[in-house]
């Protein structure tokens, strides 16, 4: 009895304005192209890759979804280099999540893995700027000493962390905090159930443990800091379970919220007039 042959798998042909698009970021590599540099203008691009004027526009629309380039129309437009925001690369990894179950224990999983790494190798770059900056952080997070609302606090939780990751060299591991950092700011929310007072006992355990890692930090203790900083992930994560913390609904970030500032992407939110209100209050977990 004769077998039948699998059928071939279909290989998937790339639109010319694909292709063209790949070369784009490839001539931006070459070029050492920066963001704020222009791009050739569309005739010399057409001229270059030789195809029509709707596919190089084509291409650099796709580009531009994609955050890397901005156009401009006009006798002067043209493609400027972009630098990718982090809401936009966030929402790209939202998609890729959408289908997966994502926990608050898979978010503190990595971070505990991450964070103590990432505040180490920050240690000996840490400027007196960077100081300020920390210690600043640590006041406006710190319930006994802020007069911010309790949102506005536990967004500094998160801001702390950032800080130390915009000082550490490896742009990769600083890449992957700040995408959790901004993850946690966004979607992690709480029950208004839970008590003002769980809230503030949070605050207070944070800014205490933040002060601590900026006295190693200044003493360039970069080990200390790094056990620090590991049972630090390891309390907050124990503190947002306790608090009954979740990731609210599917990994969803609508146009709306990318547009809206980080202050008012956490403020509860209530549907529409004739819904019931969501009991809910969204604070970052830091």
């Amino acid at each position: 009895m004769a077998t039948q042959k699998p059928a071939p798998l279909a290989i998937r042909q790339l639109k010319r304005s694909d292709l063209v698009a790949q070369e784009i970021k490839r001539l931006i590599t070459e070029k050492n192209l920066s963001p704020g540099d222009r791009l050739p203008r569309e005739s010399e691009l057409q001229a270059q890759f030789q195809v029509s004027k709707g596919t190089i526009r084509e291409a650099l629309k796709a580009l531009e979804v994609q955050g890397l380039v901005t156009i401009s129309t006009g006798p002067t437009g043209g493609g400027t280099i972009a630098a990718v925001p982090l809401d936009r690369t966030l929402q790209f990894m939202q998609n890729y999540l959408f289908f997966q179950e994502v926990t608050i224990d898979d978010i503190y999983t990595v971070r505990q893995m991450l964070e103590p790494e990432l505040a180490a190798g920050a240690v000996p770059y840490l400027t007196d700027a960077d100081f300020e900056a920390l210690e600043h952080s640590i006041a406006c997070c710190d319930p006994t000493q802020s007069q911010q609302d309790l949102v506005t606090q536990r967004r500094e939780d998160v801001n702390f962390h950032d800080i130390l990751a915009a000082a550490n060299p490896n742009p990769f591991l600083r890449f992957s905090c700040e995408l959790i950092n901004e993850m946690i700011r966004q979607l992690i929310v709480f029950g208004n159930r839970t008590p003002q007072s769980e809230h503030r006992r949070f605050g207070e355990a944070n800014a205490q443990i933040h002060r601590a890692i900026v006295q190693a930090a200044r003493a360039r203790d970069a080990e200390k800091v790094r056990a620090l900083m590991q049972q630090h992930m390891q309390d907050a994560a124990s503190s947002v379970k306790r608090m009954k913390g979740r990731i609210q609904g599917r990994l969803i970030l609508d146009a709306d919220t990318l547009r809206r500032p980080r202050a008012a992407s956490m403020a509860p939110r209530t549907g529409n007039a004739k819904a019931k209100p969501a009991r809910r209050r969204t604070m970052s977990a830091g």
